[in-house]
């Protein structure tokens, strides 16, 4: 198994009607520095190098997952259950 694969993906709406599923640490990545729909926080950071991170193996792939939700939500986008 790829320990970079979440074990749920990332349903999230960036705009109305809009949605996008992220599967793992690389997806969210690529996200967070190429389709990031907004300005960047601090949480947006964080998430940035959790990602590089997960994806060198130094932390597990699920604190990536948590990070990129945390950065979802503090960007106004609706994580979906």
């Amino acid at each position: 198994m790829n320990v970079r694969l979440w074990s749920v993906p990332v349903k999230l709406e960036t705009r109305v009607g809009q949605v996008r599923l992220i599967a793992s640490a690389e997806e969210a990545s690529d996200f967070l520095l190429n389709h990031w729909p907004t300005e960047g926080g601090e949480k947006h950071l964080l998430a940035r190098r959790a990602c590089v991170e997960a994806l060198a193996g130094s932390i597990p792939a699920s604190l990536a997952r948590k990070a990129f939700i945390e950065a979802c939500e503090e960007s106004g986008m609706h994580v979906v259950p």
